[in-house]
């Protein structure tokens, strides 16, 4: 195989839709966003989704609850005894181990440690905030060096392996729905009644059922892990390969809960995204089109460290809110998504931009 060959790169459809109308604690912004996927539906569907939002007063009110990057190291002790001296100690030496990660990096800062026994067993829990970086491999850095670190002080302990799974990368677990990996971000839409009418074709309250025995109940019984949606990963993953994200981490990405209101006829619609992993800085971000596309959205502007990635995690928790309030809406009507996806997948004239 040539080398030309071996370097080549995929081309995915990309569009821009919207725009999106967004405020909240980090941005208030109308923006297009790009979906890179080879669903073409999507397009039209999140499109929907972002004219109610210029529709609505306020447009999605997207907060940032947390941000933080984890990664969990795995140590052997001599006996359970020992694995709980150890986690006690290593909790009495916060401070000192905080400082030891400044020297190792310009922006990841340890925010907590988190520990879990089992057996001879110990679980430790490096929770960092690492700047514009997703910080996948700024946390593991700084681990590596806190492991070598706890080796040396700590009696009675030997290596497991830097990475314990207890972080979770790249997995859908509970403990990233519990305590949050990445950005935590909370996206709400308040649609007028008239809207939810027009362009929504339904109501608030058939929205509202659907959410509870499809989401809710549906998930349950399917036995999903802290996760009540319809199609998060649709979103996140068309919003990541065009931001040059990591693709893989729409598995935790995707976890999240929709809650739905019929407030007297407007519909109050929230999705909650624990664990959106997004970055402007990094692997993948200085490739041509991803350059292009994080300065479309205001992702290139000379903030405070953070700011760049904290902007792109709230437009992309806005980006899934517009994709499944419209296929929620959708498929409150018999027939109308498959109906949607025969005509625009099977239309040959559909323009399809590559990235």
């Amino acid at each position: 195989m040539s080398t030309s060959s071996t370097h080549a790169i995929a081309s995915v459809p990309m569009r821009w839709v919207g725009p999106v109308k967004i405020s909240g604690n980090v941005a208030t912004t109308e923006t297009q966003v790009p979906l890179a996927t080879y669903e073409s539906p999507l397009w039209p569907s999140v499109g929907r989704g972002a004219k109610v939002s210029m529709l609505a007063e306020k447009g999605i009110v997207a907060t940032l609850v947390d941000e933080r990057m984890t990664r969990s190291v795995l140590v052997e002790a001599t006996d359970a005894a020992t694995a709980l001296a150890a986690a006690r100690a290593i909790d009495d030496g916060l401070p000192d181990l905080q400082k030891l990660v400044r020297t190792c990096s310009r922006f990841a800062e340890l925010v907590a440690v988190r520990h879990e026994i089992n057996a001879n067993l110990l679980f430790v829990r490096f929770e960092f905030t690492t700047g514009d970086a997703s910080g996948h491999n700024m946390a593991t850095l700084a681990s590596d060096v806190l492991l070598d670190h706890l080796l040396r002080t700590i009696p009675g302990i030997s290596y497991g392996s830097i990475s314990g799974n207890y972080c979770t990368d790249k997995k859908a677990t509970a403990i990233n729905g519990i305590l949050g990996r990445g950005k935590n971000v909370v996206a709400e839409l308040l649609v007028p009644a008239d809207v939810v009418d027009s362009v929504l074709h339904t109501t608030a309250a058939r929205i509202a059922q659907l959410n509870l025995r499809k989401n809710m109940l549906g998930t349950l019984l399917a036995g999903g892990i802290r996760s009540a949606n319809a199609h998060f990963a649709n979103m996140l993953l068309g919003f990541y390969l065009a931001t040059g994200q990591d693709a893989a981490n729409i598995v935790e990405g995707s976890q999240g809960v929709v809650m739905t209101e019929d407030r007297d006829g407007d519909l109050y619609f929230a999705c909650t995204l624990p664990n959106l992993i997004v970055g402007t800085v990094g692997n993948g971000k200085g490739l041509g089109f991803v350059e292009t596309n994080l300065a479309r959205l205001g992702c290139r502007e000379e903030r405070e460290p953070g700011g760049n990635a904290r902007r792109l995690a709230v437009i992309a928790a806005a980006t899934v809110l517009c994709g499944e309030l419209s296929l929620l809406a959708a498929q409150t009507n018999p027939g109308e998504l498959m109906r949607a996806h025969v005509q625009l997948e099977r239309d040959n004239t559909t323009e399809k931009v590559g990235v």
